[in-house]
């Protein structure tokens, strides 16, 4: 089955016989095609009590794929300058890549093969545990990663997907043997759950075509996803990591606030533009960076979600200057929550919107992007001409109602971790 739209990015969506999706956009600015390959599985399938299943598998999918080895894998790309990213996320493990048109064809088996058959070597399986524990222990030094790390855990609960650590740890990647990585792919990774993307230089009908000779044999059946709770009801809380020798503390201040299927989406979009991004970080930056100079930086970023996605305010400040940061926070939150957003700032945001949207489909990566995120939410083959108007419909009024719904003080989950003493 084909679904082509009328106009806009267009692409052409195809669902494989084996339930592979695929979403084609033909362009012809350059000869170069990217190929964006995302698996709905993530770190919310990792097994209890292997958490870092995802991501330890993640570290050995270009090491050796189908027929080939790690070493021919490696020279295949390396030849044609092609240098894949891989990413785990809590819903997927995505792997793209840009090359040119005339290695469209070898470059796509390769990916696929990743995904389908990655030969899970002891030897590469060793060398990616070892790496992730590495990452880890990064993880574990780094002020910013502990303070989003333990106001996640705040906000959903420590044994919640969302709130788990990200990677897991030390103990639990040590504890994944070989099998469970092969056990793990074998059982995750299904047609029904991949989504192809490709952006550029392409017939859609021959790319169809060949990523039908490619994958199309490729069979299983999904299981059951795992069950998502909402977040927990919230009071205000604060934890505190102590670490002993850093210059600088960082914050994370947040919220739950809706899944992506809420239809205030756009509003609370635009909000958080206001808040914490517009110019120099919204109203956040301009009070606790600029007016105080206290912030090495300061600003918020909003991520709905399959479920209630997180609102999270981020700065770093002196360890002197946690309790006045904190202070105002709560102050520009407490604002918004009670007064929302002027009609000046909400037509700043909305033209500032309106004029990333096109700069982020300027290049087949961004549209690729795009076309995968309105795959996995639903959006439909459309929302790239549907979105201005969402966005200019959105009204002062829907904006206050999304932050007295979500903004409320007296339920944030604040994380703080640096050097501990004053402030703290």
């Amino acid at each position: 089955m084909t679904d082509v739209p009328a106009s806009g990015l267009a692409p052409v969506r195809t669902r494989l016989p084996n339930a592979v999706t695929m979403l084609v956009k033909e362009t012809r600015a350059v000869p170069a095609v990217t190929v964006s390959a995302v698996m709905a599985v993530g770190r919310l399938h990792d097994p209890p009590g292997a958490e870092g299943t995802a991501q330890l598998l993640s570290r050995v999918l270009d090491r050796g794929a189908g027929a080939r080895s790690a070493g021919e894998v490696a020279d295949l790309l390396d030849l044609r300058g092609v240098s894949p990213s891989i990413v785990v996320t809590r819903h997927t493990t995505s792997i793209t890549c840009d090359c040119l048109a005339d290695d469209l064809d070898v470059v796509l088996e390769t990916v696929c093969d990743m995904v389908r058959a990655p030969r899970c070597e002891p030897e590469d399986v060793e060398l990616g545990r070892r790496r992730l524990v590495a990452a880890i222990g990064q993880d574990d030094d780094s002020p910013a990663t502990r303070a989003f790390e333990s106001a996640m855990a705040l906000i959903y609960g420590d044994a919640h997907p969302y709130g788990r650590r990200p990677k897991g740890s030390a103990d639990t990647v040590g504890g994944i043997p070989v099998e469970a990585v092969r056990a793990f792919h074998a059982s995750a990774f299904v047609p029904s759950r991949l989504t192809l993307v490709l952006v550029g230089d392409v017939d859609a009908a021959a790319t169809v075509a060949a990523a039908a000779r490619v994958c199309g044999d490729w069979a299983g059946e999904a299981g059951d996803d795992p069950t998502l709770s909402p977040p927990p009801e919230a009071s205000r809380r604060r934890r505190d990591v102590t670490m002993p020798g850093k210059a600088q503390a960082d914050i994370v201040y947040g919220f739950a606030t809706i899944p992506r299927s809420d239809p205030a989406f756009h509003a609370y979009w635009l909000m958080n533009n206001v808040l914490g991004q517009y110019g120099i970080g919204g109203r956040l930056g301009r009070n606790i960076r600029e007016r105080q100079g206290m912030a090495y930086y300061a600003g918020s970023v909003f991520e709905a979600s399959v479920i209630a996605g997180p609102l999270l305010v981020r700065a770093g400040v002196s360890p002197d200057d946690v309790d006045r940061a904190v202070e105002a926070i709560d102050t520009e939150v407490e604002a918004m929550g009670r007064d929302g957003v002027t009609d000046e700032e909400l037509a700043n945001a909305k033209r500032y919107l309106r004029g990333a949207m096109p700069r982020s489909l300027e290049t087949n990566a961004g549209i690729a992007r795009f076309l995968q995120t309105a795959e996995q939410f639903g959006l439909g083959l459309d929302y790239d001409l549907r979105l201005p108007g969402l966005v200019d419909a959105v009204t002062v009024e829907a904006v206050g109602e999304t932050a007295r719904r979500s903004l409320v003080t007296g339920r944030a989950a604040i994380a703080v971790a640096g050097p501990g003493g004053a402030g703290s």
